[in-house]
């Protein structure tokens, strides 16, 4: 398998969840990886040991991609590695569910510094280093951008962001040969949601009523279509979101 020999990705937020199936995929592909991490060091070189137990190539860097000089050490560690790069795929991200009355300043710019801004900044350092050929931005939003539940408002409007980003920016990016394609997932069982308590809840059992398939999504049922976005299958696409929801909408 190599639709991707020869590449470097960038995947943030890569220690675990949907970032580390997309890494692992990608590096499946051929590509090699840059997984990164804000916190869980341990994550992250599981994941870096598992790629390159199956003769992969891929090196964990720490970085908070809502703060820029992160971003910066961030990419100025990816030319060191490997020398060039050619696919970033924005995933780190953070939710929080509140009702009206309980959101907060601080609530609100930590989901917007890092779903969006985070998002915008580590773009904007990643296009520097795409070379004349071009180069693959893959967002990943969510579906509550447009299911918008309830208690749901800021974590939802970052997203709806993200959908808004990704047009804008395949438009302006283009005429330079970057792509620009985004996925929105919806529920999916990673260790974050675990975590947050979300396995077995009402809302899990309220999506999966809803959802035509039946039932919430995995890592691996999100994986193969970033590998699509980053290779020349969807050569001729950007500015498109991807919902990969079980039907849901």
């Amino acid at each position: 398998m190599s639709k991707l020999k020869g590449q470097v990705a960038v995947v943030t937020g890569a220690s675990k969840g949907i970032g580390a199936g997309i890494a692992k995929a990608l590096a499946a592909e051929g590509a090699s990886i840059i997984v990164n991490y804000s916190s869980s060091k341990s994550g992250a070189d599981k994941v870096v040991a598992e790629i390159t137990s199956k003769g992969g190539k891929a090196v964990a860097v720490q970085g908070d991609v809502s703060k820029q000089a992160d971003i910066t050490r961030l990419f100025a560690e990816t030319k060191k590695s490997f020398g060039r790069l050619d696919i970033l795929v924005n995933n780190a991200g953070v939710y929080e569910f509140a009702p009206l009355e309980a959101v907060t300043e601080d609530s609100f710019h930590k989901q917007f510094n890092l779903n969006v801004l985070g998002l915008i900044l580590t773009s904007q350092a990643a296009v520097k280093q795409f070379g004349p050929s071009g180069g693959n931005i893959i967002n990943i939003g969510s579906v509550v951008s447009t299911i918008t539940p309830a208690n749901a408002s800021v974590y939802s409007a970052s997203k709806g962001a993200v959908d808004a980003v990704t047009k804008s920016l395949a438009k302006e990016l283009g005429p330079r040969k970057i792509r620009v394609n985004s996925i929105n997932p919806g529920m999916v069982i990673t260790e974050g949601l675990q975590t947050a308590g979300f396995e077995g809840s009402d809302f899990q059992k309220d999506f999966e009523s809803k959802a035509p398939l039946g039932r919430v999504g995995q890592p691996d049922d999100i994986a193969p279509a970033a590998v699509f976005l980053a290779s020349n299958d969807s050569a001729w696409l950007t500015g498109e979101t991807l919902v990969i929801a079980g039907g849901t909408h």
